[in-house]
């Protein structure tokens, strides 16, 4: 009953905070000694509300119906004494008339008659305070006791077809003592060489219920918020101002600028081309269209004879990627997902599943998603319906959504209308992270991986730079030119530097712009070799996030301790790179891809301390949302879904 009221108070107060803090913010400050003691007069109005049960009014009147709730405004007036010794603390005293009466919420009697109940209770009121305030501005805080002496409490009753009864209530206590908290602002007002200092006061406090029950019966409690205005009258003694010499202009002289470092990182010169086996996890979530029940032509649809034939290997035969751009043959794994879910049921009689379809539309067309993968299960792979259950409801579990967001919706709602598939069999999903269906092994030749780029660094420079470039110059004086980039790091393929030559020494040389206008360089070098053309056997891992959670690589940690950790040898090279989708602002997702990365790494590194393993060395990238390194696009929810990984690659030690 209380909780509608109490944010109430809390807006009269947030309010206050914000004009007072705004008009602070705005007022040049004056060096100027203050009085120690400060007279003055108060009024203000104070909003009260009534809450509790009020029947019976006083010994000779009983209403038939009991009155709860009341509001009213009735006005304070004080005089009053400060005493502030130093800028900071300080202390108040009020002596205030203090209005507390209020009209109750009309109620109807039993004989169907309106009934209407006054109160006006009051008090004379003694307030001791301790004031906060500061150095820089006149704001103030301030907290204390109420001492109350009740001075009146008349009521006036009417109900239809009766006397109107104007009388005292009964079992009022004569003395409250309860407490207050509120804030105010000094406006000087007068000149500050004036002897005599005056300041308007604007103020605010709250007075909760504790302590302001008035009546020896029933439940009556009193909330009040005053707001009002102090005017307030100091003395001091006459300063002397000493004359100051005028100051002369002086030159403006830049600081110097800050120092850059450019890094400069190259590629390791072992293999250039690896046989990965790479686990890949599956999402269990089939995505549809907008106006449409029908499972997307995307996914691979088989009719019965083919789904006959079907067999999850089919989709581990190697094949040729290139990391740095995107993954056809690993979307088109997923987009298998429900003839891997078929096979899986098949292969395992005992298993069921239940499908949840979620859809902004309805429950009713999440439902209907859902029954068309049912359909599709039980007419392609001979599935026995009763193993399949099916639900609807408006969203899934978890929603892509970000509370109080309006960016990004449509995509964030085509990531919603989908199917989650649920089952507690082993044979169809496991805690690989994230209840994900099992994982699927490919195998794949990397021709291109990530690691072969020459990554160039210079420490806060989307912070501090406007832009910066690089030169990249051979011995023979052939320069390359790169840029301009504003970010922290970027990364250039070691072929693209090499061009035509297998091994050459470059000297690299940045030149940037700060915020300011100025100029600023670095310098570095690095030596490059094309290494022979050499397969080696590779490890490769995706985890995937749900949306805009770093926090869930906590989901990962046995996998990542108990099934990645123990395949890295000692010397080995983990490269560990973080991605995310486009949806929101690209700063945040840089720092969240950079974070996911990070802790995966943290967690490898003691499962590896542990093992007692050394020398593992360890490259790590958070890429955000480049399209440039995606593992996918972003047009599809399901590539929106994977782009939100840590890949990690664990390569042999170099020999």
């Amino acid at each position: 009953m209380i909780l509608p009221i109490n944010k109430t108070m809390q807006k009269f107060i947030i309010c206050a905070l914000i004009s007072i803090f705004a008009y602070g913010a705005a007022q040049a400050q004056t060096v100027q000694p203050q009085p120690v003691w400060w007279f003055g007069v108060s009024g203000a109005a104070n909003a009260n509300w009534y809450d509790g049960t009020t029947q019976t009014l006083n010994n000779s009147l009983i209403v038939p119906t009991a009155f709860h709730k009341a509001f009213g405004v009735r006005p304070y007036g004080s005089v009053l004494i400060e005493y502030r010794p130093e800028p900071i603390w300080g202390g108040m005293l009020n002596i205030a008339y203090d209005g507390r009466g209020a009209k109750y919420n009309n109620e109807v009697a039993p004989c169907n008659c309106p009934a209407t109940l006054n109160a006006d209770i009051n008090y004379i009121s003694v307030e001791p305070s301790l004031r906060v305030g500061f150095k820089s501005n006149n704001l103030y805080f301030y907290a204390g006791p109420r001492i109350a002496f009740k001075i009146s409490d008349d009521f006036k009753y009417t109900q239809v077809n009766q006397p109107n009864t104007v009388s005292d209530f009964s079992a009022i206590k004569s003395t409250q003592i309860s407490g207050q908290v509120g804030l105010g602002y000094d406006f000087m007002v007068s000149a500050p060489t004036s002897t005599t200092q005056v300041s308007l006061s604007p103020f605010a406090s709250y007075q909760p219920y504790f302590g302001q029950e008035p009546r020896n019966i029933e439940s009556l409690s009193i909330q009040t918020v005053r707001v009002g205005l102090a005017l307030k009258f100091g003395k001091v003694h006459k300063v002397v101002i000493a004359s100051v010499p005028p100051i002369l202009p002086v030159a403006v002289v830049p600081p110097p600028a800050r120092e850059f470092i450019l890094t400069v990182s190259g590629p390791a010169t072992g293999p250039f081309k690896r046989e990965v086996s790479e686990t890949f996890p599956l999402l269990s979530a089939v995505f549809f269209d907008e106006s449409s029940t029908a499972i997307p032509t995307r996914y691979v649809l088989l009719t019965t004879d083919q789904a006959s034939l079907f067999k999850e290997k089919q989709l581990q035969q190697e094949e040729t990627t290139n990391t740095s751009g995107r993954s056809a043959g690993q979307l088109n794994v997923y987009h298998n997902v429900l003839n891997i879910l078929g096979e899986r049921m098949r292969l395992n009689p005992g298993t069921a599943i239940t499908l949840n379809g979620a859809s902004a539309n309805g429950p009713a067309e999440g439902r209907a998603f859902a029954e068309s993968v049912k359909k599709y299960l039980v007419v392609a792979f001979g599935i026995d319906g009763a193993r399949i259950a099916v639900q609807g409801s408006f969203k899934p579990r978890p929603p892509s959504q970000k509370p109080g967001g309006t960016k990004d919706l449509e995509l964030l709602g085509a990531e919603n209308r989908r199917v989650d598939i649920e089952s507690t069999s082993p044979a169809l999903l496991n805690e690989v992270g994230g209840g994900m269906m099992r994982p699927i092994q490919i195998n794949t030749s990397q021709a291109d991986p990530l690691n072969d780029q020459v990554v160039f660094g210079v420490d806060s420079a989307r912070q501090l730079l406007k832009s910066w470039s690089i030169d990249v110059t051979a011995t023979n004086g052939l320069t390359q030119h790169y840029g301009p980039y504003m970010e922290n790091q970027e990364s250039i393929s070691r072929d693209t530097i090499l061009g035509g030559s297998v091994v050459g020494d470059y000297k690299v040389s940045m030149v940037a712009v700060t915020n300011n206008g100025q100029i600023v360089r670095s310098e570095n070098s690095i030596h490059l070799a094309r290494p022979d053309v050499t397969i080696v056997k590779g490890l490769k891992y995706s985890i995937v996030f749900n949306y805009d959670r770093a926090t869930t690589i906590a989901s990962y940690s046995n996998f990542l301790t108990n099934v990645v950790s123990p395949l890295i040898t000692d010397g080995a090279n983990v490269s560990i790179h973080g991605h995310t989708d486009i949806i929101g602002e690209e700063v945040y997702n840089q720092k969240l891809s950079e974070n996911r990365a990070q802790q995966t790494q943290l967690i490898i590194e003691h499962a590896l301390a542990a093992a007692g393993k050394s020398n593992v060395k360890f490259q790590i990238s958070g890429f955000g949302e480049d399209v440039n390194h995606s593992p996918f696009e972003n047009s599809l929810p399901e590539e929106r879904f994977y782009n939100r990984t840590v890949i990690i690659d664990i390569m042999p030690p170099n020999k």
